[in-house]
């Protein structure tokens, strides 16, 4: 009996995710042996050309990870898509635009002004930037072009499971290869989780009467390591409620706030909405002034609220003219 045929491709990310794959440790020896891997740059010797002479639909199941930031990504996963029968989005890069997409509260052309011209420890004095074409002479030199936006990787192809984290808990990568390979997958779209939300999941109990009367950054405090009381509660930023469970509370049990790289549960349409709500009916304050000041604390709401999802949120990024 033949081999199913996998292909497993790294776009706008940060390579996290393959490091993942990896760490399934004896659980890739087993799942290696169950397939034909057909294309894996990051880890073996494959090229473009080696998909391109591939028959259409002759990849049983690509696992994609990273956003689409430029045209080359584009090319390829629109590529893959057409070479595939299932396409897997593996982390929150590829779900929902993870971290890279922050900058999408940019255009292209700031972003490279910025990178190329106004950061302290740029050495660019004549103040060239990249450009997709350049006549050398020794011929057309190309590179991918830089888009104005980050993209979700369902905001270009067909995706038909979604395997959430940043990275994703290599126990839902194994999960969701096993459920391949035994064909118990179930019917597309589909989210291969846990049920509800960290919040589910979190060894931490909830006081429903608690107040807030100062919100605190993980940054310039340290929440109490011996106490069992909810870091909400405690007055720090956890997304817990607003995010899909899957990942077993494990930054909330190391001490640290959920940040909500599974992304947002089923029945949530927009995570920084929701998480808002629950801000608003913790903050302690009986006056509009003492709100607002209050709610100074709550400083770069977009990466706060929208760190891994801004391009599948509702404002998207940048208000455009």
């Amino acid at each position: 009996m033949a081999k199913p045929k996998v292909a497993v491709y790294w776009s706008a990310a940060c390579g996290g995710c393959d490091v993942k794959v990896l760490d399934t440790n004896e659980k890739i020896l087993d799942i290696a042996a169950a397939v034909d891997l057909l294309f894996w740059p990051i880890a073996l010797d494959f090229k473009y050309k080696d998909v391109e002479e591939m028959a259409d639909r002759e990849i049983d199941l690509c696992i994609i990870n990273g956003g689409i930031r430029n045209s080359e990504q584009e090319h390829i996963v629109k590529l893959l898509r057409r070479k595939s029968k299932v396409v897997a989005a593996l982390g929150a890069c590829a779900i929902s635009g993870g971290i890279p997409a922050l900058a999408n509260l940019y255009d292209a052309q700031s972003i490279l002004d910025y990178v190329y011209h106004k950061t302290t420890s740029i050495d660019n004095f004549q103040g060239p930037l990249p450009q997709p074409e350049y006549d050398a002479p020794e011929g057309r030199l190309t590179i991918p072009k830089f888009y104005d936006s980050v993209f979700a990787l369902d905001q270009m192809i067909d995706v038909q499971y979604y395997i959430p984290g940043c990275p994703p808990p290599p126990s839902l990568i194994v999960k969701a290869l096993t459920a391949f390979l035994q064909g118990t997958l179930p019917p597309p779209p589909a989210t291969v989780a846990g049920e509800g939300s960290v919040c589910d999941e979190c060894p931490r109990e909830r006081n429903r009467e608690a107040k807030v009367k100062k919100w605190k950054r993980i940054a310039q405090f340290t929440p109490p390591a011996d106490t069992k009381k909810c870091l909400l509660d405690e007055g720090f930023f956890c997304l817990g409620p607003a995010t899909q469970a899957g990942c077993e509370a494990l930054c909330i049990k190391a001490n640290i706030p959920c940040e909500g790289c599974m992304g947002k549960p089923q029945g949530v349409t927009d995570r920084g909405s929701k998480m808002l709500s629950y801000i608003a009916s913790l903050t302690d304050a009986s006056t509009e002034e003492e709100a607002k000041k209050i709610l100074n604390d709550v400083v770069d709401q977009a990466g706060l609220l929208y760190r891994f999802d801004l391009p599948k949120s509702l404002i998207g990024g940048r208000r455009k003219e």
